[in-house]
């Protein structure tokens, strides 16, 4: 976890306004890191096999975890003409490091999504026209960073037609009523620039005729000359709140929103169903 512990560290020293920082706020700190692979699943919804991207760029401890968990894991069974069949999908993962007493540190896959494999770009959504947000200056002021996952409603004009930030986390301390003034003013952008954007409808697969399809997007605010965070990587950041629309209710969306990859538009729904928890029970 030392590699953690050095990001962190750079978050809480990294500005004036993180000097302020209350310790409650420094609590909820955490540590996140994608993990992206594969998954074969059986007829009978049991892991049949994985793997993982770039596995020598893991930390072992990431490994060992994904070691124990995902062979425990147990699939709705996917179908093809009324029998289920093996399905294969594009795996992506959320392993979070969060501050327990002392040094210590609970280790655990906090989100995880499941999509087509192979670009099947005819059975989804993709962008047609899109617009890029403007930093907004009171974050930039701040050197404020953080990233926006959004729900998006998107008609059959290829339009959207409704859109709400499910979540945002923030790369900074401060206050709570600072987080909030900064979390707002990045969701405000994100959603601001995302109704503008247009999209190329699916032209085939099982929603193909649906009334509109439901999309999750990540939107990064990063000042610039900042270093992206390499695959291996520890990011410290503090979660938002987690906010479902109402429009959105209905359909129980699955998976976890800061799991999804960077970029792209992802339809909200996913190719494979995880029964079990993701600690495997």
């Amino acid at each position: 976890m030392k590699r953690w512990l050095s990001g962190l560290l750079c978050l809480v020293l990294s500005g004036v306004a993180l000097a302020a920082g209350p310790a409650a706020v420094r609590k909820r700190v955490q540590a996140s890191m994608r993990v992206n692979g594969t998954i074969e699943v059986a007829p009978d919804g049991s892991v049949k096999q994985y793997a993982l991207d770039q596995p020598e760029k893991l930390p072992d401890a990431v490994k060992e975890l994904l070691t124990k968990s995902i062979p425990a894991w147990r699939f709705k069974p996917v179908e093809l003409d009324g029998k289920p069949v093996t399905a294969k999908a594009a795996m992506n993962l959320r392993v979070v490091a969060s501050p327990l007493d002392g040094d210590k540190y609970n280790l655990g896959v906090a989100g995880a999504w499941f999509g087509d494999q192979g670009g099947a770009t005819t059975q989804t959504i993709s962008y047609k026209s899109q617009k890029r947000p403007g930093y907004p200056m009171v974050a930039a002021h701040n050197r404020v960073s953080g990233t926006v996952y959004v729900l998006l409603k998107v008609g059959r004009d290829g339009k959207v037609a409704d859109a709400e930030a499910e979540q945002v986390d923030l790369r900074v301390i401060a206050s709570d009523s600072e987080l909030e003034l900064w979390r707002q003013a990045l969701r405000a952008a994100a959603l601001s620039a995302l109704k503008q954007d247009t999209f190329n409808l699916p032209t085939a697969g099982p929603e193909v005729n649906n009334p509109y399809w439901i999309a999750r997007i990540p939107v990064t605010f990063q000042m610039n000359g900042a270093q992206p965070t390499e695959y291996g990587q520890w990011q410290a950041y503090v979660p938002g709140p987690v906010h479902e629309p109402e429009w959105a209710g209905k359909h129980k969306l699955a998976g976890s929103p800061d799991a999804i990859p960077e970029g792209g538009a992802l339809l909200a729904d996913q190719a494979l169903h995880l029964l079990t928890s993701l600690g495997g029970t």
